[in-house]
């Protein structure tokens, strides 16, 4: 059967895009569960970037129109001024505690999905390596099948999984055969593999980490960790990633961006035109403004937006998913371009393009986004403050067509 979406475009004109293969989600006499009416609708994937409405009905989305009459909705949300996304995706965060006292130690532990996504408009996170091949399992009962947030991971070459000290530099436990084993025990919720935090001059946490990517077809993050000689950064990116594998943390200080002239180093536009995905993880530790600003002044942006979540970062510059958007925007970064880099383009890079979009037939995930101008302030890692003019705030998060925060309940009677 085939369902028809309309949007609205340079006032009068009418765009109509007829999508074949996406049975209707009602027929013409039931009601929708909830309608997000009037607000302004991006939608990267689809190509959509007018003021639209967007119906959900049975945990999907239904309807995407110009205009959807409100009397067919069982509740309506008015998003008039507003900006309504897909449900945003969180590239690089930490939600798995480990049971051991060293588990993600130094201040880096783990928080709660629920408790902090939801309410900065994310619907899904990706946990960047906290759990191994030891303990997925017990990361899977825990926290991934009891969470309201879509709960995704990139599982740790090292099989005891991000426990810090010495655990993460034990060579021995760092195994592409048992990784792939789990992953393919977990397709759907292992999306990719990470290495992270090594400071041993060997490449091999990066080369076991990318043949077991290859093995079981998922990407490689990687958070490079001690930043030495024998292993230049350069050919990391150019050498022992493959195209589609990400390097986390671009923003970092000891990374090589730039000369002594303050010029972007080129190696860097060619690893990105190689498929290298580079992703913020800003994290605590790892947005310095001195590296954002003249790189991205000078064209090198990165490919998606990720705020490396933790029980520290959370409290310090980072704060949340829609304030790390927010410093891309100061930089720059079109508004499009940030949504796209926070919904469509994460759902690309780990292989769930069934996320990120608001297709008939999608699940309903769904963020309404206020952006503020005025003026406010944004701190990096270091402490120093950069003035900016707009600021994005989650007004109202839908996961699987539930109201899961409301700010000002807009979506209320």
């Amino acid at each position: 059967m085939m369902t028809r979406i309309t949007a609205t475009a340079c006032g009068a004109f009418l765009v109509a895009v007829v999508v074949a293969g996406v049975s209707p989600i009602l027929g013409q006499q039931e009601k929708f569960d909830l309608l997000v009416r009037g607000g302004h609708v991006i939608d990267p994937r689809n190509g959509i970037n007018s003021v639209m409405d967007v119906a959900i009905a049975g945990g999907k989305i239904a309807e995407v129109a110009g205009r959807i009459d409100p009397s067919r909705a069982n509740r309506v949300a008015d998003a008039t001024g507003l900006y309504v996304v897909p449900g945003m995706i969180d590239l690089h965060t930490h939600v798995f505690y480990g049971t051991e006292d060293t588990y993600l130690s130094n201040g880096y532990v783990a928080v709660q999905p629920d408790a902090h996504a939801l309410r900065a408009g994310v619907t899904t996170v990706v946990d960047a390596g906290g759990a191994g091949w030891r303990n997925f399992d017990q990361f899977k009962r825990q926290v991934i099948d009891r969470s309201l947030t879509r709960v995704l991971s990139f599982i740790n070459i090292v099989g005891s999984g991000m426990k810090g000290g010495p655990f993460e530099q034990d060579l021995a436990d760092m195994n592409a055969s048992l990784t792939v084993m789990r992953i393919r025990e977990h397709p759907k919720v292992i999306v990719g593999i990470k290495t992270a935090h090594y400071r041993g001059p060997e490449w091999d946490p990066v080369d076991r980490a990318v043949e077991a990517g290859k093995q079981s077809e998922v990407p490689v993050m990687v958070d490079f960790g001690t930043f030495r000689a024998e292993r230049p950064f350069e050919d990391l990116v150019l050498k022992h990633l493959r195209p589609g594998d990400i390097y986390t943390h671009t923003y970092l200080g000891a990374v090589p961006m730039l000369d002594q002239n303050g010029k972007i180093r080129p190696y860097l536009f060619d690893a990105q035109k190689r498929g290298i995905i580079f992703d913020v993880g800003h994290g605590s530790g790892s947005f310095w403004y001195s590296q954002a600003e003249p790189a991205t002044a000078q064209g090198f942006w990165p490919d998606t937006i990720s705020t490396d979540l933790h029980a520290e970062s959370m409290v310090r510059g980072m704060k949340d998913m829609t304030n790390v958007m927010s410093k891309l925007l100061n930089l720059g970064m079109s508004l499009q371009d940030v949504i796209a880099r926070s919904t469509w383009k994460p759902a690309q890079v780990i292989k769930r393009t069934d996320l990120g979009h608001l297709s008939v037939g999608a699940p309903a995930d769904v963020t309404v986004l206020r952006l503020h101008r005025g003026t406010f302030g944004f701190i990096d890692v270091r402490g120093g403050r950069k003035a900016g003019t707009q600021k994005l705030e989650a007004e109202m998060t839908v996961r699987e067509g539930r109201v899961v925060w409301d700010l000002n309940g807009i979506s209320a009677p």
